[in-house]
């Protein structure tokens, strides 16, 4: 028998009751006490992965989890507002890699405001409220002139001008996520309007501002997971790969023309179609992948090689879990993951006068 908080985690052919409570212990599992969730322990921990774990949690009722995840970003933030891209094992004095990364920091914003949605918690959102403000300041201070987000600072200060589709996808999610938390406080904040619709813009746009990385099946979804494409130009653009990326019966291409269907991807991507309203398609994507299950765990291998027949790398990651649980909540109609996700209810921002 289901309980009142997992019950919209059990899904016909990807989770039974059974399932999705040891999908759930398995994230737990790989949980430091300090709150920092690595890929799988003795790994690194990057901020992007630990908080999509961490909403995975809060979808299934674990807000104590998810909250020790927030407060270990919010304790070890950089003083620039800035996160590294790599922490050993998630031990915030043992940095792997110093670059920081422009999606990795906005995304914060999407986790507390799923956080505050899912819990109703003021106390929480003004505690963080800070923390996500100082976020995207750092983000913004690295937005090109034709409206996309440089990708990343490397230690010594220096910007990257270069720009990914990915990436500024999913900044544009976390600006207007955090444009919605900015409102419930009633702190508005017009720069960052200005900001999500001159990036959405480019987005939509100006295809040419990005690097081109179109063989990375993100690069395909993201502007409609990202909620910058939608309606038919979303249905357009998923409709002019699928058959490039999607094989039927395995999952998603990570990139094009390997061999490799990854998890991660693939629920990204049926938490894209669930987006449009394409549930029915969501679900079999989300069928397609039990293959990567691991049932002595409840965790997801990361990729398959199906040329090889073989499991890799041979890595059991808390993110490919945590998406997931995502796309499956979207499905079961959690409401604060439907909110998020589904984008009607955030904060559009303003467009520019450009060539629309």
């Amino acid at each position: 028998m289901t309980t009142p908080r997992t019950e919209h985690l059990v899904l016909p052919g990807v989770l039974t009751a059974e399932q999705a409570a040891a999908t759930v212990h398995g994230i737990l599992a790989v949980q430091r006490e300090d709150g920092a969730i690595p890929w799988f322990r003795g790994h690194h921990l990057d901020p992007w992965d630990h908080t999509e774990a961490a909403m995975a949690l809060d979808a299934a009722g674990e807000h104590e989890a998810a909250e020790r995840a927030y407060t270990w970003l919010a304790t070890h933030q950089n003083p620039d507002g800035s996160w590294y891209a790599a922490y050993a094992d998630g031990a915030h004095d043992d940095v792997t890699d110093r670059a920081r990364e422009s999606n990795f920091v906005a995304y914060i914003a999407v986790g507390v405001w799923h956080h505050y949605l899912s819990t109703g918690d003021d106390t929480f959102l003004d505690r963080m409220w800070p923390t996500v403000q100082a976020a995207m300041e750092w983000v913004l201070r690295l937005q090109q002139p034709g409206g996309q987000i440089g990708w990343r600072r490397d230690d010594d200060g220096t910007p990257a001008d270069d720009a990914l589709l990915t990436g500024s996808s999913s900044v544009h999610h976390a600006l207007r996520c955090a444009l919605a938390i900015a409102e419930e406080r009633e702190e508005p904040q017009p720069d960052w309007e200005l900001a999500v619709g001159a990036l959405r813009h480019a987005i939509r746009r100006h295809p040419e501002r990005f690097l081109d990385k179109d063989r990375y099946s993100m690069d395909w979804y993201y502007p409609v997971l990202g909620g910058a494409l939608t309606g038919a130009e979303a249905k357009s653009r998923i409709e002019a790969d699928w058959d490039r990326f999607v094989v039927p019966g395995l999952g998603v291409r990570c990139v094009v023309p390997n061999p490799w269907v990854t998890g991660g991807e693939s629920s990204e991507l049926a938490l894209a179609l669930w987006a449009m309203g394409e549930s029915d398609r969501s679900l079999e994507i989300l069928q397609s992948i039990q293959h990567l299950r691991d049932p002595a765990t409840g965790l997801y291998w990361t990729g398959y090689v199906f040329d090889d027949g073989a499991v890799w790398p041979q890595e059991l990651t808390t993110w490919t879990a945590g998406s997931l649980l995502l796309a499956v909540a979207a499905l079961g109609g959690h409401d604060a993951t439907c909110a998020v996700f589904g984008g009607e209810h955030l904060p559009s921002g303003l467009d520019p006068d450009c060539c629309d």
